[in-house]
């Protein structure tokens, strides 16, 4: 499932979800805090509340806490 499909599903009232990048997964978020890139450029929509609702996702699909993968994202 494609990030955009997941919060699509979860967040239906959120208008920005429609503008989430089309073939984004969780997985290749996950790549883009291991190496340091924009995750914001990756999911192709700027808002913090998006973003903390997929580290919380990511965390969960992952085994890891929220503040595993918020550490990942800062410490690029």
């Amino acid at each position: 499932m494609t990030i955009k499909d997941y919060y699509l599903i979860n967040y239906p009232t959120d208008e920005l979800g429609s503008e989430l990048r089309d073939d984004a997964t969780f997985s290749g978020l996950l790549n883009q805090l291991i190496i340091g890139n924009n995750v914001y450029d990756y999911i192709e929509v700027t808002d913090s509340l998006i973003r903390e609702r997929l580290f919380n996702r990511l965390s969960e699909e992952i085994g890891e806490t929220y503040d595993y993968i918020y550490k990942l994202w800062l410490s690029k």
